[in-house]
């Protein structure tokens, strides 16, 4: 359907409506737009028919293509997507190389627009003039992943994550492609908001009541592993044994966190397991590791055990055995798993039509399609989902409220191992590119700095803190060990405080890649939450409390870097105080390099 296309009709509509968060950074989302609906015939022989439909918001557009049902078009074998986004103005892009072996887990590179090879999405721009864009994709559905080549100058083109089939898609009539979306704002702060639009591109909650999807904190046997401390296979370091993971309960109880997530509980981690899988057992636990018990226990401390499903890429086998295990979740009472597919790009490993294994890429069509049966299966059994290596993130958690958040980009774990660690601007990067798509599952709050071997992490102690509020997930992990929370019990009690869902969220302050400044309302409290990160330099800011109810006192409890406070230096100086302040005050900030800041308001009655 390349050419020979003639204009054929166009309607136009309005839509205003505001809809509700089960949960989320914002309660009310208004979803309100301007659409385009514009109808193409093929002019030669085939008469096959097309549409192409746009949505225009205050601070975004959207668009997509529509094949409708038609004689000449019963199936689609889509070998490329032509669409084109040129950008006007020189600047700078932020951007994640695509088709690497490491999926998304790169270091963001910051070049001008012209030195952009290819990008992942979202890519995020700020023109000379100031205007700030980000290109992404909504609704990703039985289709291919979009990336974008620059192909000249400053104009990209959408290259679809390939397929073992050929056609990177291959589907019957009638369908719609994914949003194309790019969100436009004046500034960072408005750019992260207009994010909005991605949920609004999607279809509204199919799964109906999901009270049963529960926001929580919880602490987990991984950290441990991640240092060599403790192993996902079995032997006399493994991680997962019935003894240990009941201290993480009764820790997890004491504490007040919800849940408990134990990796390496189940058969097949021994030996060489990465990117092969097959050895993979979802219902079989290692001898060590009574999960019956377990969960029993748990239940009997008003805790959850946070399931665990590693397919090292390996698609078949754990489709295979999908159903079963999340019924034996579902018996054991467990309402959460995360998942992993630790292999390298690529290397996915998919049964096809004709039985035989086949390598796909982690955000092909296949993929596609199996991390959304994996979140419906899960959601026929009130169950949620939190992928790692996962495919990206499109908005879809508005549809299907249960996939609460994944992983998608350089996470803690990358301090753990020593090189390469994150870098100082690392999560000021990920607020304006990764996190426009959606919640991340980062596992901020090491409160010891430390990773392998004593390696520094490059970050201060506030900092630790502040990214349970910068970085939005409705899920949030404590990771450190437990000696390393009860070591630091005054910077541990603001973890401990944090809630993880929100009515309101404000963007006080913002650059991309150098600083972002949050303030979060606790969803149905009236305490609210503010969290500060920067990058390798030093940042002095005031920021308006302008959001706090008038003519309400509250305690300000300030954790933030000590005035000696330096990433390479001394990154556990901190100062904890208290403050009362009320809307009309100013807080004066110093966010030390590689620091940050957080602060909890509790009103005073």
């Amino acid at each position: 359907m390349l050419r020979n296309f003639a204009f054929a009709g166009q309607s136009t509509r309005g839509f205003d409506e505001a809809w509700e968060q089960p949960w989320g950074e914002y309660r009310s989302v208004r979803n309100h737009y301007n659409e385009l609906t514009v109808r193409f015939d093929e002019k030669n022989w085939d008469k096959r028919r097309m549409t192409v439909v746009f949505r225009v918001y205050d601070d975004g557009v959207g668009f997509r293509y529509e094949l409708p049902q038609q004689t000449k078009l019963g199936h689609a074998n889509i070998a490329d997507e032509l669409t084109e986004f040129a950008i006007a103005e020189p600047g700078e892009a932020w951007w994640d190389p695509a088709f690497e072996w490491n999926r998304e887990e790169y270091v963001y590179n910051r070049t001008p627009i012209e030195q952009v090879g290819t990008a992942q999405t979202p890519l995020t721009v700020r023109t000379v003039s100031g205007l700030h864009l980000s290109f992404h994709e909504a609704a990703l559905v039985d289709y291919s992943g979009m990336n974008l080549r620059r192909v000249g100058g400053r104009t990209f083109k959408a290259v679809l994550t390939p397929s073992s089939n050929g056609p990177k898609v291959s589907r019957d009539t009638p369908f719609a492609t994914p949003w194309r979306v790019i969100m436009i704002a004046p500034d960072a702060p408005s750019l992260y908001r207009s994010a909005q639009i991605i949920l609004n591109l999607n279809e509204a909650n199919k799964l109906g009541d999901v009270s049963w999807v529960k926001p929580m904190k919880y602490v987990g046997i991984w950290w441990d592993m991640h240092l060599d401390r403790k192993t996902w296979n079995s032997g006399p370091k493994h991680g997962a044994t019935t003894e240990y993971t009941k201290r993480m309960i009764d820790f997890a109880a004491k504490n007040g966190f919800g849940g408990v997530l134990v990796e390496g509980w189940n058969k097949g981690w021994d030996g060489d397991w990465f990117g092969r899988g097959f050895e993979f057992s979802f219902t079989e636990p290692y001898p060590d590791f009574d999960i019956a018990e377990v969960t029993r226990y748990a239940r009997s401390k008003g805790v959850v055990l946070i399931g665990h499903h590693e397919t090292a890429g390996n698609i078949a086998n754990y489709e295979k055995q999908l159903g079963p295990a999340l019924d034996l979740y579902q018996r054991l009472g467990v309402p959460a798993v995360k998942t992993g597919y630790v292999a390298d790009a690529g290397g996915i490993q998919a049964e096809g039509a004709d039985g035989k294994i086949h390598f796909e890429w982690h955000e092909g069509q296949v993929m596609v399609n199996h991390h959304l049966k994996v979140v419906t299966e899960a959601a026929r059994r009130h169950i949620a989902v939190n992928p790692h290596e996962p495919v990206k993130d499109t908005g879809l958690r508005r549809t299907y409220p249960n996939w609460v958040s994944r992983e998608g980009q350089r996470g803690m774990e990358y301090n753990a191992w020593g090189e390469p660690k994150n870098p100082p601007e690392h999560e000021a990067n990920l607020v304006f590119t990764r996190l426009i798509s959606g919640p991340m599952d980062f596992t901020p709050g090491v409160l010891s700095l430390t990773g392998k071997n004593n390696t520094q992490i490059l970050s201060t102690l506030a900092k630790q803190l502040a990214l349970y509020v910068v970085i939005y997930s409705p899920i949030q992990m404590a990771p450190d060990l437990i000696e390393n929370y009860e070591a630091n019990p005054q910077t541990f009690k603001f973890i401990k405080d944090v809630a993880v869902d929100w009515d309101e969220t404000r963007m006080l302050a913002g650059e991309v890649g150098d600083m972002a400044v949050f303030a979060r309302k606790a969803r149905g409290s009236d305490q609210w939450f503010v969290g500060a990160v920067g990058d390798e330099q030093e940042r002095r800011f005031d920021v308006a409390l302008d959001f706090l109810k008038p003519g309400q006192r509250y305690r300000a409890e300030i954790y933030r870097d000590g005035d000696d406070a330096d990433y390479r230096t001394n990154p556990r100086s901190i100062v904890i105080e208290q403050k009362v302040v009320t809307a009309r005050a100013r807080l004066a900030m110093r966010i030390a390099p590689g620091g940050g800041a957080a602060v909890r308001f509790v009103p005073i009655r």
